[in-house]
């Protein structure tokens, strides 16, 4: 009997097949009430899910215990309960590197959109307020030649001091668990702690993993500690911050404006107050969401299941201590 595999995102036709040669696939584009009954007895003798976003708990493993990996199409993981899979022999892997470019692109669109304030003017022309010389009041802020400061400097956050560096000549501080000599010898970034990086920086990126250490780790403290014309853009997690402190720093003008790929709860609440600013820049989650990228993200995936399912060790595992060997 071939083993399961559940698929239960939207994934290219040519992923499928990967999976189909050998194994019987359960394809699910999404899950919701409509056929969340169908999805709990699949599980019931599933081999391996393929996805995002599915919490991952005590509770699920309970309901597969036939299970061997998770595979995540994405970079971030706060979904997996690691320590409960790795109990359990529950492989857990992501799709790191592959989406770094691509996320890199979006989040320094996001910046500069909300530098320039770039949609914002796009609605002054489009509903007919353009009527002559555009005056002091719809001025944006120079991007090039600025400081920005990247808290997470892994593979997104290098590939966005690359861009910083060197295509607007900014200067890059960066806060980190620890130090990435890569970026501080081809960008010129330099190391320092948070509080320093939040006052000096004209730009203030915030790209780590969603952890219990980086839950909520900018509030209200911080975002007093930066310049009034500061632009925080945040492209890890919407739970990293503390979104109540950013709206008041936003309407108490703590700081000049914000650029938001997440947010606390997504998709967001229509009466969410950041959706009625000028000054707030807001896209639904779409860091990697070019084809391309989310092809190659969604066959690496398969690529793990594969080797999971052979008795592998899949390249991208997070828990190692999950997997028992051939």
């Amino acid at each position: 009997m071939k083993q399961k595999v559940i698929v239960y995102k939207k994934v290219p036709a040519e992923v499928l097949a990967m999976l189909e040669k050998d194994y019987e696939v359960v394809y699910f584009e999404r899950l919701d009430e409509s056929n969340q009954a169908d999805f709990l007895a699949e599980l019931k003798n599933a081999h391996a899910l393929l996805g995002a976003d599915l919490p991952v708990n005590e509770e699920l493993l309970n309901a597969a215990p036939q299970l061997k990996i998770v595979s995540n199409i994405s970079v971030g993981y706060d979904n997996l309960d690691l320590p409960a899979m790795t109990e359990r022999g529950v492989m857990a892997t992501n799709t790191p590197d592959v989406l770094n470019d691509t996320t890199a692109d979006t989040i320094f669109g996001l910046l500069l959109s909300a530098g320039r304030r770039l949609p914002e003017l796009d609605q002054y022309v489009k509903t007919g307020k353009w009527k002559g010389s555009v005056e002091e009041e719809m001025f944006g802020f120079d991007v090039h030649h600025k400081i920005l400061g990247i808290i997470g400097m892994g593979g997104i956050g290098g590939a966005i001091a690359k861009r910083a560096h060197l295509g607007f000549d900014m200067k890059i501080l960066y806060h980190n668990r620890s130090r990435n000599e890569e970026a501080e010898k081809k960008y010129g970034a330099v190391y320092c702690g948070l509080d320093e990086l939040l006052a000096k920086s004209d730009y203030v990126c915030l790209m780590t993993p969603l952890t219990p250490q980086t839950e909520r780790m900018i509030g209200e403290r911080e975002f007093n500690l930066m310049k009034p014309t500061a632009i925080f853009i945040n492209g890890s997690r919407g739970k990293t911050i503390d979104e109540q402190a950013l709206i008041h720093a936003l309407q108490q003008q703590k700081i000049a404006a914000a650029g938001l790929d997440v947010f606390e709860q997504e998709p967001v609440n229509p009466d969410n107050p950041l959706l009625g600013m000028k000054n707030v820049v807001t896209l639904p989650h779409i860091g990697s969401a070019t084809a391309e990228t989310r092809t190659a993200m969604s066959r690496m995936a398969a690529e793990s299941v594969i080797a999971a399912l052979e008795g592998k060790c899949p390249p991208r595992i997070l828990n190692e201590g999950a997997y028992k060997g051939s």
